[in-house]
């Protein structure tokens, strides 16, 4: 049955070397029963600190963790009904792929047919039915990994918890596994916190996405609120690819569409609903490489090609704004289709986008 989760006001200071630090800061979340949330975020933003504070294998420095209204914060792991599945399989090599998924139910006293009727179920959920008596060094890396989410389905957790399940499987793997792990996530309606670092994991897998940095939350949505939407520089930047475009907001009209200056050019596009700027104050505009075109005249910006990259389905240009003191160049991706002109470097080019994909946030 699935579970809501609650964490309010959840931090984990640590000591060393006689400093201090925040790991997670004043975490404040509410999951929904049947959820599939994910926690995004760079390595040390918090993310696994969090889950395995939820998990109960560390105990918060201050604020409480409820699950369905209970307070969960000093219950032993073991007696919280989670599931939890590592990045290291942590598969016991000496015991049958039968025995593995077994392990569980027969340390909670469950033994006989009925048992094993929960072991052969939880093996055909992901796949496995012909591996039971094969131990885990036959299997291969994505077989392991369907054993390790077997081991923990058989119990029923009230909530499941995966870290970095994928990291160590090859990209085509990850890609099915991805797949695998959401329909049965669904199928099973149950509440899933799944820790990551990779953004289109992420993005396809998450009802929402949580973004981590440096302990706390940056935003919290659906995976298009956060792509179309970014609160911050960093979530526009770790979610896709994102140019960020210094500037000023000079006005906003009755409408509601802001209008971006950058030197002597006004360009027009939709005001972030997040963290919206103030008229006058410096601001980014965030815009998407795959939105910028070539040629066009409404909205655009005069922009010099410095680079380009054939990528076979796609041209990358890599450009500057024209006689601007910017250090880095911007990414342009023009899809590749019969009868494309390819653009020498070098050449000054207008650079155009629709108003509605881009986006202006406080910089």
């Amino acid at each position: 049955m699935s579970v809501s989760l609650t964490l309010k006001n959840i931090s984990r200071r640590y000591v060393k070397d006689n400093e201090e630090f925040m790991a997670v800061n004043n975490i404040n979340l509410e999951v929904n029963p049947g959820e599939f949330l994910t926690f995004l975020g760079p390595s040390g933003c918090g993310k696994t600190t969090t889950l395995r504070m939820i998990a109960g294998f560390e105990t918060p420095t201050s604020g409480q963790i409820l699950m369905d209204g209970v307070d969960i914060t000093n219950v032993p792991a073991n007696e919280r009904g989670l599931g939890f599945v590592f990045q290291n399989y942590a598969l016991f090599p000496h015991m049958k792929i039968f025995d593995n998924v077994a392990y569980g139910l027969k340390i909670r006293g469950e033994t006989g047919e009925a048992a094993a009727k929960k072991v052969r179920d939880a093996l055909a959920m992901v796949g496995l039915t012909k591996a039971e008596r094969r131990y885990p060094n036959q299997l291969s890396g994505g077989e392991q990994q369907r054993v390790a989410l077997a081991r923990v389905l058989v119990l029923r957790p009230k909530l499941l918890l995966m870290d970095e399940p994928l990291s160590n499987l090859d990209a085509k793997l990850r890609l099915h596994m991805r797949t695998e792990i959401r329909r049965i996530q669904k199928e099973l309606g149950i509440t899933c916190l799944y820790v990551t670092h990779d953004q289109k994991e992420a993005l396809t897998m998450s009802d929402r996405i949580m973004v981590m940095n440096r302990g706390h939350i940056d935003q919290l949505g659906t995976p298009m609120k956060l792509y179309e939407d970014p609160a911050t520089p960093f979530v526009a930047d770790f979610i896709g690819q994102a140019n960020l475009i210094r500037g000023r907001l000079d006005h906003i009209d009755g409408d509601g569409w802001g209008y971006f200056a950058i030197n002597d050019t006004i360009l027009k596009a939709r005001m972030g609903q997040q963290n919206p700027p103030a008229v006058g104050e410096e601001a980014l505009l965030v815009v998407r490489p795959e939105n910028l075109h070539i040629g066009e005249t409404d909205n655009a910006i005069r922009m010099r090609i410095v680079n380009r990259l054939f990528e076979g389905d796609r041209i990358d240009y890599h450009v500057m704004i024209d006689n601007s003191s910017q250090e880095k160049p911007f990414s342009m991706s023009v899809p590749f289709l019969p009868g494309t002109e390819i653009v020498d470097t070098d050449t000054v080019v207008n650079v155009a986008f629709h108003p509605q994909a881009g986006v202006i946030i406080k910089g």
